[in-house]
């Protein structure tokens, strides 16, 4: 893997995300979007406590607070988008969820640049809502829902990484974050969780959009930027419409493609912004994806 650029490294992440993103919702039809939620996150957290099993003992408070709150997130973000795209394209709802990373990065800046960034992306989501996609209010409100999950998400990840070693915190963080999902996950499985094409799909998006991506992204990171690596992720949208229409069919209308590109083009302008400042000694907020859809 040392022989393969980060750039590629990072662009296979983004594909293995979003390819599992349309094998998840091709599985709507087999169970509730909740249980193929809780399902994956169950999956995940057993290979990351085989591969990072964490040290519990002598841990604070503050320490397992962070992970709690992490752990929230990641559930919370998940279940919301698997329950946006039951309502509205995968590709959609990937570019309202990426508003919620894109404010973060501008938070707080007062910089006419910034926003414009803000304008562009606002233009954007306004489009969306001027389309087809108008038709289902609640799927929009999930996948904003699920981007400020993942913007909290974000935030909280530089903190976890402080308290808790290397993947150790997302490790910790994932099972909080399953036990949150148990519930509702169960309830509404009616029994999927015994159906074997239910656990081989979700295992496999386990991989895809969890481990995998992780890890290329995590040993993309030790050579590559944080402004290149945001920039990149900016992609997520058009990877998501990508795989969405090989997998599942689902074909974007010119207006929703202006939009997707109006969200893209202001998340990596936000980025290069960011990074400039950053080079200059100012402080900005970071805006990198550790998980997705």
């Amino acid at each position: 893997m040392n022989r393969v650029h980060p750039v590629v490294l990072v662009l296979v992440a983004i594909a293995s995300v979003q390819f599992g993103a349309s094998l998840a919702k091709g599985a709507f039809d087999l169970a509730h979007p909740a249980t193929l939620a809780f399902l994956r996150g169950a999956i995940a957290s057993v290979v990351f406590i085989a591969i990072a099993p964490p040290r519990l003992s002598g841990r604070s408070r503050r320490d397992w607070a962070v992970a709690a709150g992490y752990g929230v997130c990641l559930a919370g973000m998940n279940a919301l988008i698997y329950l946006s795209f039951a309502r509205i394209p995968v590709g959609l709802a990937v570019t309202l969820e990426f508003v919620g990373p894109l404010a973060l990065g501008v938070l707080g800046s007062r910089r006419a640049v910034d926003l414009l960034w803000v304008a562009l992306a606002a233009v954007g989501v306004v489009l969306l809502g001027a389309g087809p996609t108008a038709h289902d209010p609640v799927g929009i409100a999930l996948a904003l829902g699920a981007g400020a999950l993942w913007a909290a998400y974000i935030a909280l990840a530089g903190p976890l990484g402080r308290r808790w070693q290397g993947a150790t915190g997302l490790t910790v963080g994932s099972a909080f974050g399953v036990l949150l999902l148990a519930g509702p996950g169960l309830a509404l499985a009616d029994g999927a969780w015994r159906d074997p094409r239910v656990l081989g799909v979700m295992a496999m998006v386990a991989l895809l959009s969890t481990v995998i991506p992780y890890g290329l992204e995590l040993h993309a990171r030790r050579s590559i930027s944080a402004g290149t690596f945001g920039v990149l992720m900016s992609l997520e949208p058009a990877a998501a419409a990508l795989f969405a229409w090989l997998v599942l069919g689902e074909w974007l209308r010119p207006l929703e493609w202006l939009a997707m590109a109006a969200v893209i083009a202001a998340s990596a302008g936000a980025i290069r912004t960011a990074a400039t400042r950053r080079a200059r000694g100012q402080i900005t907020v970071g805006n990198t994806r550790v998980e997705g859809a």
